[in-house]
């Protein structure tokens, strides 16, 4: 499947079933069940239904939504990164994951910022959120030097405690 696009050293796609096996890793992460939460997902049939259920209806649905990261030089994928529109919230808000091996090398930051550039640029959007856990201190710091700033304290998307709100507006 053809990149949506790169960057330096990253291909954006959009998932497909195939991307099953990688998915079933990531959203079984220890990190991804404290920061995002645990979705009971544990097969890859389960994966795939929560890839067709979830970002590739929002491709159908909205034309974006969360996309495979891959390294660009092999094609390994890393993590995801994409637009998600939630009912609960009036904006698109920017989201991300990443395998632990693959943290700390600035491929978050790469991504995020071509997200970002994406939805400003070829979607037209004015403003994007981002939200995350009051005690996840990398998601804050990314969001942060993408240019997101802290907008206000929401309730969690998990329905327990509460979440941090970041915003950046385009002119």
């Amino acid at each position: 499947m053809q990149p949506l696009f790169e960057t330096e050293r990253l291909s954006l796609r959009e998932f497909v079933p195939d991307d099953a096996p990688f998915v079933l890793q990531l959203l079984n992460d220890p990190d991804w069940h404290r920061f995002i939460g645990d979705r009971g997902i544990r097969t890859e049939d389960g994966a795939r239904e929560y890839l067709v259920n979830g970002p590739i209806a929002m491709y159908a649905a909205r034309g974006f939504g969360l996309w495979r990261v891959a390294l660009k030089a092999d094609d390994k994928p890393i993590g995801m990164c994409g637009l998600i529109k939630r009912d609960t919230l009036e904006y698109v808000d920017i989201g991300f994951a990443y395998m632990p091996a693959f943290r700390g090398y600035g491929y978050g930051l790469e991504a995020a910022q071509a997200t970002l550039d994406f939805g400003r640029d070829r979607l037209g959007l004015k403003r994007i959120l981002g939200i995350t856990a009051p005690d996840n201190a990398s998601s804050i710091a990314l969001l942060e030097k993408i240019g997101l700033r802290f907008d206000r304290t929401i309730p969690s998307l998990r329905g327990e405690g509460e979440s941090r709100q970041f915003a950046v507006d385009f002119d």
